[in-house]
């Protein structure tokens, strides 16, 4: 199926770019996301006559993950967990942890902004990847404490 990209996809396209994509994750993801719409000449009509809108829409966008970004560069935040004797936890910080700590000290982000490599289960200090837009990567310090 081919779509136009209505806002930039990370590993896909821009901004207007026509791509061709398997039909569930156009159907069940980029469409009711709003990332993208079929590309039928009349709604190839309908971007061409937005794009201008569209453009100046995605550089506020951008210019607003900037910003946040450099709220994020060099936070360090600090969760406390469960753990044994040898240090590992009983259970882990997922995502969704990490994005709780970070609002809780002031700077609004989503879940699906923190990118951990693996689920983190061990006491310690890890630098993970807060992105807030496909262009925008920062770093965060996270600090995770044992409790008993």
């Amino acid at each position: 199926m081919q779509v136009i990209l209505m806002d930039k996809v990370v590993n896909l396209g821009g901004l207007g770019d026509v791509v061709k994509v398997k039909e569930g994750y156009a159907r069940n993801y980029l469409i009711p996301h709003g990332f993208a719409k079929r590309a039928t000449a009349e709604n190839m009509k309908v971007f061409e006559a937005r794009r201008a809108e569209l453009e100046r829409i995605a550089a506020e966008k951008l210019a607003a993950a900037q910003a946040k970004a450099a709220k994020l560069e060099g936070l360090k935040v600090e969760i406390s967990r469960k753990a044994g004797v040898d240090g590992r936890l009983f259970g882990s910080v997922s995502p969704a942890d990490v994005a709780e700590a970070i609002t809780a000290q002031g700077v609004e982000i989503d879940k699906s902004a923190v990118r951990l490599p693996d689920l983190l289960k061990t006491i310690g200090e890890f630098v993970i990847e807060v992105s807030p837009h496909a262009d925008v990567v920062a770093s965060v310090t996270v600090v995770v404490v044992g409790e008993q």
